[in-house]
């Protein structure tokens, strides 16, 4: 079983900048990759960002390079977001998730676990 636990959302103004953090639990053999995903009232859940476990290569959406960057601490299994330069547009709850096989990290269907989400809001 695994289990992945967000924190680091709230409150900020437009310019302002957050991490979130996300430890996973459970099962760390064979993780192929972590990702970010976010969800806007009324949108779908979209990719943001995602990180190669073994390697650490990264993912981005085009819109969001260069404002967000994904990390990890391996030996803590944890993945980052830092998010900087924040605008209202990402106002949405981020969603950490794992998956244990290879293939396309952009798809939300691709990935096999996920955490309850935290609440990212961005006043203007």
């Amino acid at each position: 079983q695994v289990q992945l636990v967000e924190s680091g959302g709230g409150l900020v103004q437009a310019g302002g900048s957050l991490r979130l953090s996300c430890v996973a639990s459970g099962r760390t053999f064979s993780r192929y990759a972590m990702g970010w995903f976010r969800q806007a009232p009324g949108k779908e859940r979209e990719f943001v960002a995602a990180i190669a476990w073994a390697g650490g290569s990264t993912y981005y959406v085009d819109s969001l390079k260069g404002r967000f960057t994904v990390s990890r601490d391996y030996a803590r299994n944890t993945v980052y977001l830092q998010m900087n330069s924040l605008e209202p547009e990402d106002t949405a709850v981020y969603y950490c998730a794992s998956r244990y096989h290879s293939g396309s990290l952009y798809y939300a269907q691709e990935y096999d676990y996920w955490g309850q989400g935290t609440q990212v809001t961005v006043s203007s």
